[in-house]
């Protein structure tokens, strides 16, 4: 995915923890009814230049960095996440570790660095909602590492940790796969982010597991 941070911002600041700083400290002791923080990586993020969901569903906060892999979320998820006392967080993590944006990394690693942000939201009384890796056949930025199955594996490790622990999972990966587990032409311009369309399709999905997480909390 495209790098929005500079070679500056990438030597001192690895996880980018100063890219919401500011907002960050607007809204976090703001009485907020039913706020639900999106983590993740550009998909995420670029959710706001392709719809107004975010703008339509006030207490939705995203948190998502283009290029970010799941180690760097992890160490920004106290700031991005817990300290904003969301009563949900929704992880998406996995497809930049594939991609190897920030160096190599096993599918274990990845599932520990998920596992690891789903604890500390548990531990802080956030309820958590998974989310399955988009449908990829090739990275445009690094073309040739054949990610469709090692996607397919992820997913199948991520579902499992969710149905184990009794957590909420969204499975985007098959409302929006091909025939050769990529992501299906019409939703995407490049194979790998979402357009228009393709987020019309995730909206739904993750809308009905918030509505599900927050009537079965009772908060």
């Amino acid at each position: 995915m495209s790098f929005l941070f500079t070679e500056y911002s990438y030597n001192q600041d690895w996880a980018e923890l100063s890219r919401y700083r500011s907002e960050n400290e607007k809204i976090k002791n703001a009485v907020s009814y039913d706020r639900i923080v999106f983590m993740g990586n550009s998909i995420t993020e670029g959710w706001t230049l392709y719809s107004p969901f975010f703008k339509e569903n006030h207490n939705y906060i995203n948190r998502g960095i283009s290029g970010q892999t799941s180690p760097q979320m992890l160490l920004r998820f106290r700031s991005d996440v817990i300290d904003l006392h969301p009563e949900a967080v929704v992880i998406l993590s996995g497809i930049n570790d594939i991609a190897g944006n920030t160096g190599p990394s096993t599918l274990q690693m990845i599932m520990d660095n998920i596992i690891s942000m789903a604890e500390l939201a548990k531990a802080n009384n956030i309820d958590v909602i998974l989310c399955s890796v988009l449908p990829a056949y090739d990275f445009p930025w690094n073309p040739g590492l054949e990610p469709a199955m090692k996607i397919v594996a992820l997913n199948k490790m991520i579902k499992k940790y969710a149905i184990e622990n009794q957590l909420t999972f969204v499975d985007y990966f098959s409302a929006m796969v091909d025939d050769k587990n990529g992501l299906k032409a019409e939703y995407s311009e490049d194979g790998v982010h979402p357009n228009t369309k393709g987020y019309s399709i995730m909206e739904p999905l993750v809308n009905k597991a918030i509505k599900k997480v927050i009537s079965k909390s009772g908060k």
